[in-house]
């Protein structure tokens, strides 16, 4: 059995735009590796050669991998967040949901 290798599709400067990109293209179905000197991730590092941070994905998924980065730089994610909630739905300062629209979650029974 033969495992995939894995490349290389994108460079980062810090661990947290990298995780930002990592929970975007896995919720997309994509495997990811974040490949980051070590010495870098444990002093916590997010400039030069030492906080460069490198977004790995299966070769087989590369050209997806690629095309939801570009979406994603262009602001297309961006753009259909407000769509999921109804006008009359909305969330307080506390966070909690209140709303009256489809998206409401149904009562349980006790």
């Amino acid at each position: 059995m033969s495992e995939e290798s894995w490349v290389l599709i994108h460079e980062v400067y810090g661990e947290l735009e990298a995780e930002i990109l990592r929970g975007l293209l896995e919720s997309q179905g994509i495997p990811v590796f974040l490949n980051q000197e070590g010495a870098g991730r444990a002093y916590g590092l997010n400039v030069g050669s030492l906080g460069r941070t490198e977004v790995m994905v299966p070769a087989s998924l590369s050209q997806e991998a690629r095309q939801v980065l570009d979406d994603y730089y262009s602001g297309d994610y961006a753009e259909k967040g407000p769509e999921i909630m109804d006008s009359d739905e909305s969330y307080d300062s506390g966070g909690n949901f209140s709303g009256q629209g489809s998206g409401e979650r149904p009562e349980e029974d006790e």
